[in-house]
């Protein structure tokens, strides 16, 4: 058995947190697909039947999971995660957070650039210009990609009226 510390959380716990939650989107799932109809029409199933369903697979494997969490965990004890490893796992959540919230305000392509060269630069330690290449790159193949390729516009925020596109 592992010696837990102040701040640490338990494998056990983590399992218990993980089955609430997915259960919690299995109901979601559930619940978005009842509202669109889950029955059968002339036409066959309506067009919540098959996700309803699946909606509630995930919540018995949840249940499963729960159960076993909590009567039958081999893994009471040990540490999932401590202050140490909480600190690594944060210095990349943090900055996914900060790219989520910079690409709704100024969209994708800025907001995967600066995502690139922040976490190229802080948490790679390259040099500042390899950097601003790999970032525009990224952002010049997913231009080109889902742009020209697919032509799948993607959330482009204030520089569509800055540049005057669409």
């Amino acid at each position: 058995m592992a010696e837990f510390d102040k701040g640490s959380v338990s494998r056990r716990t983590m399992e218990i947190v993980t089955a609430l939650l997915t259960s919690a989107a299995g109901l979601s799932v559930c619940y978005g697909s009842w509202r669109s109809g889950i029955g059968w029409s002339e036409m066959g199933p309506g067009a919540g039947y098959f996700p309803f369903y699946i909606g509630v697979l995930i919540i018995l494997g949840s249940l499963v999971t729960l159960l076993r969490s909590i009567f039958l965990s081999r893994f009471r004890g040990e540490i999932f995660i401590d202050g140490k490893r909480a600190r690594s796992v944060f210095g990349f959540f943090l900055p996914i957070v900060a790219f989520l919230i910079v690409s709704l305000f100024l969209g994708l392509y800025i907001g995967t650039a600066l995502y690139i060269f922040a976490s190229m630069k802080w948490q790679g330690g390259y040099r500042w210009w390899i950097c601003i290449l790999a970032a525009l790159a990224v952002s010049a193949l997913f231009y080109i990609v889902f742009e020209i390729g697919f032509q799948v516009p993607l959330l482009k925020g204030p520089v569509e009226n800055w540049l005057g596109i669409y």
